[in-house]
């Protein structure tokens, strides 16, 4: 499937342009930072409760001749919170037609935790549109293998999101990495997660949901990275994915949860040489 070539002829490196759009009767704030047109776009999909502007270390550190696309799921950041909850195969349905929308007929595609689980059905939705996925502290949902209770427990509020200083005092405990309480405190201060009920119908849009039964059907190339000192999603996680997911190679890097942001610098670069690889 050869890259996609985009109609923007704006130079590498320039700033991500935010706007709305809307798909289905549904509000998404979107970013799309331009590339030069030689790759395919990658399609990044966020953690829960996390707003798109969070992954900005992260997209910042990427060769930028990629064209990178984020959003803001329904309920988090700009996007509204929905009537109803929606599961991970309307949510993949949803950012099919979000990518109808802007015109993009192929795509990379890169999900972070619970965004590694849509990230998974996308790929197995859209086979023919989703190129090479890359999962990133990530697992196989409900059947898998859990974090700590006690660090578990405390993802059930968003409470660490609109409180910094909360953020700062459990960050090393729940994500692992030895993460600095004031990173974890400047993390925070950029959170947007929406209302409590956007953050919930998150949570219920994954329950129950699991990849085990047709992991090994997934036919595009993938990367799964995975931080050694991960509390939420032990390192075996990746181990299983690596398993099952039939063209996957996996890399441990030293770090937690969230490594794809702290450790930006370190990971774009392996990221980078996958998507070129041929």
């Amino acid at each position: 499937m050869p890259p996609q070539t985009t109609a923007r002829p704006t130079p590498a490196g320039s700033r991500s342009e935010l706007r709305t759009i809307r798909v289905l009767g549904q509000r998404l704030k979107i970013a799309v930072r331009p590339g030069d047109g030689t790759h395919t776009p990658l399609l990044l999909m966020n953690g829960i409760g996390a707003n798109l502007e969070l992954l900005q270390p992260f997209v910042d550190a990427l060769d930028p001749a990629i064209e990178v696309i984020r959003f803001d799921v329904p309920g988090v950041g700009g996007s509204p919170t929905p009537p109803l909850p929606l599961r991970f195969t309307a949510l993949a349905w949803l950012a099919g037609r979000m990518l109808d929308a802007l015109g993009y007929k192929y795509v990379d595609v890169l999900g972070l935790s619970w965004g590694g689980g849509l990230a998974q059905q996308f790929a197995v939705q859209h086979p023919r549109r989703c190129r090479r996925l890359i999962l990133v502290s990530t697992g196989t949902g409900a059947v898998m293998v859990p974090g700590r209770p006690d660090v578990l427990a405390k993802l059930a509020t968003p409470r660490r999101y609109h409180d910094p200083a909360y953020m700062a005092d459990i960050a090393p405990e729940i994500y692992g990495g030895d993460v600095d309480p004031a990173l974890a405190h400047e993390f925070a201060d950029k959170m947007r997660p929406g209302d409590s009920r956007g953050y919930l119908y998150q949570m219920l849009g994954a329950a129950g949901w699991t990849s085990l039964a047709w992991l090994r059907c997934l036919r595009q190339r993938t990367l799964i990275l995975a931080g050694d000192d991960d509390r939420l999603v032990p390192v075996v996680n990746a181990r299983i994915l690596h398993q099952l997911i039939p063209h996957s190679r996996l890399h441990i890097f030293h770090g937690g949860h969230l490594g794809l942001v702290l450790q930006a610098t370190q990971l774009a670069p392996v990221i980078d040489a996958f998507l070129a690889a041929t």
